[in-house]
C-alpha cells in the first residue's frame, strides 16, 4: 500500500447475492456506488456478500447465478475493478476469522435487539409459535458478520439507508469493546445516510422487491423491458383527464432516471391528461436510453463467467494484502501467538489496558445517542442523557477527556454520576484516560 492510499477515506459497500439485479438495485445501490468509486479522495471497497446470502437462501445455484449477475451488473454500469477493491466475500478467509474474534466480545443482549432477529421473534409471537422457531444462528449472528466485513478493512464510511444504521452502530460497539480489551486496532466506522437515494416502486406500486415479485430486471431485453413497463399498475383515468404525479409508480420510476427538466415536462403532461400508454412509452424510452449502452457489456460478462471469476479472484488477492497482515496483528493482540512470545503476556499491554476506564457509546430505541464512562470492573461512573447525533455525543466525550471540570459544568444535567460515584472518582478516571492518550500520541511521534 502506498502512503497516498492509506490517507484516503475508505468507503465500503456490499450487495447480498440472492437474486437478479433490478431497477431498484440500480438506482439505489449500483449507480451511486459507481459514481462514488470515481472520487479520487476515497478508496472504495465493493464486495459480493455471498456469506450473507446463505442466511436468506438455501438454493446453491441461485446464489452462484446471483453472484455472477451482480458482479456483471456492477462492471457493466462502470465499476473499474482495477481502480477499487472489488471482491467476493467468501474469497477472504480472514473475514470469518474476524467474525469469531468479534463474537467473543459482542454481548448477546445487543444481538437480541437486532432488527432482523426481532422481526422474526415478533412474527413468531404473533403466530403463537416458539419465539425462536425457524430462527437460525446465522440470522442471529448476522450483525457480527457484517461488523467483520466493515472492520476488516478499516472502513471509515459505510453508505446505508436508514433501516441499516443499526448495523453500523453495532459494528462501532464491537470495535469499541475489542479496542478496550486489546488496544486500538479497529477503526470505528461512520454511517453515511443515503437520503437522496431513490426507493423505486415496483409493478404493483409497492417497494420494488424480489419478495413481492414485482421487479423489473435491470438488464431485461428492450422487448421485455417494454412489456414489463406496460404492466405497471395505473388508475382508470382516461386520456384527456388530468393525472396525479403523487403516488404514481410510473412517475416515480421516471423521476429516478430523468433530469429535472424531463421530470417537469412529464409532470406537465400528467396535468394535461396524457394517456397512460403514452406515459409508459416515455418511461420505456428514458430507461432504455440509459440501460441499453450497458446491456452489451453485461451480456459479454454473463457469457464469460470465467472472466468474471478471474477478476474477482484478482480483487480478493489485492484485498488480502490488507486482510492477511491485519488478522495476524489481531491474532497476536488476543493471544493467538507464537509460544516464544509467551513471556510478554505476563507483563504485556493487555494488563494495563484492562485496568483502564473506558467510554462506551450506543444508541437506544428512542433514536438518541448515549455514552457512559465505566471503570475496569464495569461500574458506571458517568451516564449521559440522549444526544441527537453520534457526533454530538463524541464531542461531549472529547470535552470530558480534555478538561473534565469545565466539561462537567458545561454539560450540566446532560451527564450524571453513577450510583455511589463521586466527582473525584470521575476526575481520577478521566485523568487516567488523558495520560494514556498523551502516551499514545507521544509513541506515534
Amino acid at each position: 500500500m502506498t502512503t497516498d492510499s492509506t490517507q484516503r477515506t475508505r468507503v465500503l459497500t456490499g450487495i447480498t447475492t440472492t437474486g437478479t439485479p433490478h431497477l431498484g438495485n440500480y438506482v439505489g445501490a449500483i449507480r451511486p456506488t459507481v459514481q462514488a468509486s470515481r472520487n479520487k479522495a476515497t478508496q472504495g471497497f465493493y464486495f459480493l456478500a455471498d456469506y450473507h446470502a446463505l442466511i436468506k437462501c438455501d438454493d446453491p445455484a441461485r446464489i452462484q447465478r446471483s453472484t455472477l449477475e451482480i458482479a456483471a451488473s456492477w462492471m457493466a454500469a462502470g465499476l473499474d475493478p482495477d481502480g477499487v477493491m472489488f471482491y467476493r466475500q467468501s474469497d477472504i478467509p480472514e473475514i470469518p476469522e474476524l467474525t469469531w474474534l468479534l463474537t467473543c466480545v459482542t454481548g448477546k443482549g445487543m444481538l437480541n435487539r437486532a432488527h432482523a432477529y426481532k422481526a422474526s421473534v415478533d412474527k413468531n409471537n404473533a403466530a403463537g409459535n416458539d419465539p425462536d422457531a425457524d430462527v437460525t444462528a446465522g440470522l442471529f449472528m448476522y450483525p457480527v458478520l457484517m461488523g467483520a466485513d466493515i472492520l476488516m478493512f478499516k472502513a471509515h464510511k459505510v453508505p446505508v439507508g436508514r433501516d441499516q444504521i443499526q448495523h453500523i452502530e453495532m459494528a462501532r460497539d464491537m470495535a469499541s469493546s475489542f479496542n478496550h480489551l486489546y488496544g486500538e486496532h479497529l477503526v470505528l466506522p461512520e454511517a453515511v445516510i443515503e437520503e437522496s437515494v431513490a426507493l423505486l416502486p415496483g409493478l404493483d406500486g409497492r417497494k420494488m422487491s424480489k419478495s413481492y415479485d414485482n421487479t423489473i430486471p435491470l438488464f431485461s431485453s428492450s422487448a421485455q423491458l417494454k412489456k414489463l413497463i406496460s404492466g405497471i399498475v395505473t388508475d382508470s383515468r382516461a386520456p384527456g383527464e388530468a393525472k396525479d404525479t403523487e403516488g404514481s409508480a410510473l412517475f416515480q420510476i421516471y423521476q429516478a432516471f430523468a433530469s429535472a427538466e424531463e421530470t417537469n415536462n412529464l409532470a406537465k403532461a400528467y396535468a394535461d391528461g396524457i394517456g397512460w400508454g403514452d406515459a409508459k412509452q416515455i418511461l420505456f424510452e428514458r430507461i432504455d436510453r440509459e440501460v441499453a449502452p450497458m446491456r452489451a457489456k453485461y451480456e459479454e460478462l454473463i457469457n464469460n463467467p470465467a472472466t468474471v471469476d478471474a477478476l474477482l479472484l484478482k480483487g480478493a488477492a489485492k484485498a488480502r494484502e490488507l486482510a492477511t497482515p491485519f488478522i495476524k496483528e489481531l491474532r497476536h493482540a488476543v493471544g493467538l501467538r507464537s509460544l516464544a512470545s509467551a513471556a510478554t503476556t505476563q507483563t504485556g499491554t493487555k494488563t494495563s489496558r484492562a485496568a483502564s476506564p473506558a467510554f462506551k457509546q450506543y444508541r437506544e430505541k428512542d433514536g438518541q445517542f448515549y455514552f457512559k464512562l465505566v471503570d475496569p470492573q464495569g461500574r458506571v461512573l458517568l451516564q449521559s442523557l440522549g444526544f441527537a447525533s453520534p457526533k454530538d455525543a463524541g464531542m461531549a466525550i472529547a470535552q470530558l477527556q480534555q478538561d473534565d471540570a469545565k466539561a462537567m459544568a458545561a454539560l450540566g444535567q446532560q451527564v450524571g454520576l453513577g450510583d455511589g460515584v463521586s466527582a473525584a472518582n470521575v476526575a481520577e478516571a478521566l485523568a487516567t484516560l488523558r495520560t494514556e492518550l498523551a502516551e499514545k500520541a507521544k509513541g506515534k511521534e
